[in-house]
Parts: C-alpha cells; structure tokens; sequence
C-alpha cells in the first residue's frame, strides 16, 4: 500500500523507527550478555563472537519478524515489515498524537487509521463499488498515476540530474545563456537613395505604425517583409534574427546604433544595391549568465525532458502490448451531455450495416 505522506516525512519517520530499533535491540543484547555472564563459571574461559554470524542471525531473525502477520481484514493481510513501513511515513508531531511510547504508537495508528482504512475498503469491495462508476475510474487514475511515477525512478526530481549532464547542456546551448543585445528593426527597402530619403521625410511627418505599414506596403522592395511593415524581428549584430529565415547586412545593425528605440536613423542606409529606411522598435539587453546562474533552469529542462520521454515510451510499449481492439466507428454513437441548447440537437442516425458485417471503423491492432 503505497504511503499517503511526503518522502521527507517518509524518511524522518524511517530514521526515527530505526533508531529506536537499534535502542531496542541494544537493550537485548545487554541483558543477553548479562545474563550469560552470571551464569557461567568464574574460571571458564571467554566466550568468542563472531560478529558477521551474529549479523547474519539477526538478519534472518529480524526478515522473519517482518514477515508475520499482524492484522487480517478480508483477504488482505498486513505483515508486522508494513506495518512499521506505514508508520514510518507518520510525521513526528502526528506520531506524538498518537501515543506516548513506540507500543501506544502502534496500537493507536492500527485502530484508529489502519483498520478503518482496511474495512471500509472491504466494505466498498463487497458491494462492488471498485466496479461502479465513478468509483473504477478514480481506481484506473491512480493506478495510472502510480505507474508514471514508479517510471520516474531515475530521476525522482530535478534536483536529481546530475551536475555533469547540466554542464554538457550548458556548453551545447551556450547561446541562450550567453546572448549579445538585440535590437528590433523595421526596415522599408528602396531602390534609390533619392526615393529612400522621400519615405524617410513622410515617416518622420507622421511617425505611427499605420503610416509605416502604408509606406512598406508602396515602396518595400522585401517582399518577404513589406506586408508586416518591413518588420526583421530582433537583430543581433551580425545580422541575424528570431524571425526565421531572416538575416540582414550586419551594417543595418551598426547603423541602428546611432539611433535610440522609438527613432528613425537619421540617414538611409546602403544595403547591397538599395537603400533601406531603418525604424529602431526596441532593444533587448545582452543576457549573460553562469553555469551557476543558469543549473536550475537546466535541470528543471532535463527533468521535464527525460520525464516526458520515459512516460512516452512506457505508454507506447503498454499500448503495443495491451491495446488489442479499437473500435472507431463506435465513437459517433456516444451521446454527450450537452453544454448549451445547440449541442443538444438529434444526430442523424448511421446506416445500417449489412449483417454479418464487421462493425465500421473497427480495427484490429496488430502487435
């Protein structure tokens, strides 16, 4: 039965159960070595231990100690090992409700938790209603659930990606960490400085994003941007952009340097054999960050990165494996609550299939 409370109580709980288990089985030892001691003679000589005997009897002592059952409800039956499992997971201020000594403790989690958890889910197997809706469907979920994150186990969080992984990812992805300012240029492509210069006056007349369309739209030669107002995206300098398949004169970009966001540079700039009219939009600032800056983020990438993929292939090898029939066809005669008054209208039946034939849109999935 899988544990209600978090890991980190889990192992608080564990540590605790330990340690009086190890006070417990000290104790035993003590009185043992004691009363062997008053027993023996005075003169007899001294008693040699084997440690790693001793250990391996009390290894075999302590797994069939675990083992016997200490509570039976129905068929289910829990071992005296469960038992301390589910009492391990009890945080230390809900276990000091419980009871003042490790006896009372357990006592009062098996009454009070245990037994009522078992019985009433006896209860609701007698009548069924791990079968009933929507009961089976909360069942098929956590199971569901359970299974995706025993396929977790790798990597149990983010924090678990090793440090050497985030730093291959940061050496290979060094761009996004380490990225210069980019500046957002739009750009109205002329065939002649003189023709350039009359666009730039008519910008400047009335400098809007309407106006700049208009003008993109009459005199751009860019045919690739002039319906979006000659917008290039953001530039780094060497000309390239977030735009796909968008690169510029990294001249364009020294140019736009001279201008601050919101203005028009102040003179058409050359651009292979044209002369464009530059309108400076916006900057983005140089982004740098250190591996140390940058882990946390990269773990948290690769652990949504390799969780995803280790769920999706557990899924498509369970569906190789288990899903046998899908029958499509059935998919247009399940009625649907409606959610407002036009989804409610009568569908129109399907026809009628011939006997003896296949259902329509079934198919049989091979393995």
């Amino acid at each position: 039965m899988e544990s209600i409370w978090p890991k980190s109580y889990c192992d608080r709980g564990k540590r605790r159960l330990g340690a009086f288990l190890v006070r417990v089985l000290q104790a035993g030892a003590v009185v043992l070595v004691a009363k062997s001691v008053g027993s023996r003679p005075a003169d007899a000589a001294p008693v040699r231990v084997e440690p790693k005997a001793n250990a391996e009897a009390d290894a075999v002592q302590d797994t069939a100690r675990r083992q016997r059952v200490a509570l039976t409800v129905g068929d289910r039956k829990v071992t005296v090992g469960e038992l301390e499992a589910h009492l391990a997971g009890v945080p230390p201020y809900q276990m000091a409700l419980l009871g003042a000594s490790p006896e009372a403790v357990a006592r009062a989690y098996v009454e009070q938790v245990l037994v009522r958890d078992l019985v009433l889910t006896r209860g609701a197997e007698v009548r069924g209603l791990d079968k009933e809706l929507p009961t089976s469907h909360l069942l098929a979920r956590a199971l569901s659930s359970a299974t995706l994150r025993k396929s977790h186990g790798v990597y149990p969080s983010a924090a678990a990606i090793p440090m050497e992984d985030v730093r291959r990812y940061y050496n290979e992805n060094l761009s996004r960490f380490d990225a210069p300012e980019r500046v957002n240029l739009w750009r109205i492509l002329c065939r002649t400085r003189e023709e350039a210069s009359s666009v730039l006056d008519l910008a400047r007349h009335e400098p809007t994003i309407a106006n700049y369309n208009i003008l993109a739209r009459e005199h751009s030669l860019d045919k690739a941007t002039y319906l979006r107002g000659g917008n290039l995206g953001f530039l780094a300098p060497d000309g390239t952009s977030n735009e796909a398949g968008v690169k510029v004169d990294a001249g364009l970009v020294k140019a736009a340097q001279t201008a601050k966001d919101g203005e028009f540079v102040v003179q058409p700039v050359a651009e292979a054999n044209a002369f464009a009219v530059v309108w400076r939009r916006g900057t983005v600032p140089a982004n740098k960050r250190s591996l140390d800056d940058a882990a946390a983020q990269i773990r948290a990438a690769l652990f949504r990165e390799r969780t995803e993929a280790a769920e999706r292939k557990l899924i498509d090898d369970l569906r190789a494996t288990n899903l046998k029939e899908l029958n499509a066809g059935l998919l247009g005669l399940i009625e649907l609550r409606p959610y407002d008054a036009g989804l409610g209208l009568p569908r129109a039946p399907l026809p009628a299939a011939p006997l003896g034939s296949a259902t329509p849109g079934a198919s049989k999935v091979e393995k």
